[in-house]
């Protein structure tokens, strides 16, 4: 055993692959960064937005021409350093960042206009305490967006996902459904207001190498491949070379006055 708190898996997992996530273009690109940024366009002025989990920062970049301040929040001191090179390259100077747990955000209440989160969620130890952060740091009226992997929920198709996911990193907590998101979300506070799916191609030997998965961990993931069930091979589009799809879900919420 290593001996490591969540925490301290995240930071370990992500820490030396910062720079991966920032050119990742399963991360730099996509329809849901693409909505985001036009929502905010629309109702972003004066808005002081967090970026829960930022990762690479892709969500904080595509906030920061709309607002009038983002706080790029997350685990990894050497992600928030890489975020704070790339905010510099390219003159975002409201763009600030901060090293912390989702779950224990040093915020004070109703601070945020916006509180957003992509692809962070399914590392949380305590994902609802991060939900109930989330909530506690949004003024009343504010919005936010939940982007996350999700669980397609048949056990069958679940177990196969959650395997996959924690050999390629151990830090991997859960994806969850989106029903359980849905309940998460209500019993945290917030209002769903919108609730936006689509299908991501994860190419094998990107999604390996972004995050230097070891080779008997990587092998075994395509021995599993190479052993499911039919309905797992039909709903995750499995390729002969191992890429695959997954579901995303967005959540779009408010919280009540």
């Amino acid at each position: 055993m290593n001996g490591m708190s969540q925490a301290e898996s995240v930071e370990s997992q992500f820490g030396p692959r910062a720079a991966s996530y920032l050119t990742s273009s399963v991360h730099a690109q996509g329809e849901d960064l693409a909505h985001f940024a036009a929502m905010l366009a629309e109702d972003g002025a004066g808005a002081r937005v967090l970026d829960l989990g930022c990762g690479g920062g892709h969500m904080s970049f595509a906030a920061a021409p709309f607002v009038r301040e983002v706080v790029a929040y997350d685990l990894s001191p050497e992600m928030l350093s890489v975020v704070a090179h790339a905010a510099g390259d390219r003159g975002f100077g409201n763009l600030l960042t901060e090293q912390g747990e989702a779950e224990a955000l040093p915020f004070e209440d109703q601070s945020f206009d916006w509180v957003v989160s992509r692809f962070s969620a399914h590392h949380w130890a305590d994902w609802r305490a991060g939900l109930r952060e989330a909530h506690r740091v949004m003024r009343p009226g504010g919005r936010g967006v939940f982007i996350d992997v999700v669980s397609p929920g048949p056990g069958i198709l679940d177990t196969y996902l959650q395997t996959v996911e924690v050999l390629r990193d151990t830090s991997h907590v859960r994806d969850y459904s989106a029903g359980e998101w849905e309940v998460a979300l209500a019993e945290s506070g917030f209002m769903t207001q919108a609730t936006r799916r689509h299908r991501l191609r994860m190419d094998f030997a990107s999604w390996i190498a972004r995050m230097r998965t070891p080779d008997v961990m990587a092998n075994a993931i395509r021995a599993l491949q190479a052993a499911v069930a039919d309905p797992v091979r039909r709903h995750f589009a499995i390729e002969a070379d191992g890429s695959f799809m997954i579901d995303v879900a967005s959540f779009e919420v408010v919280r009540g006055f």
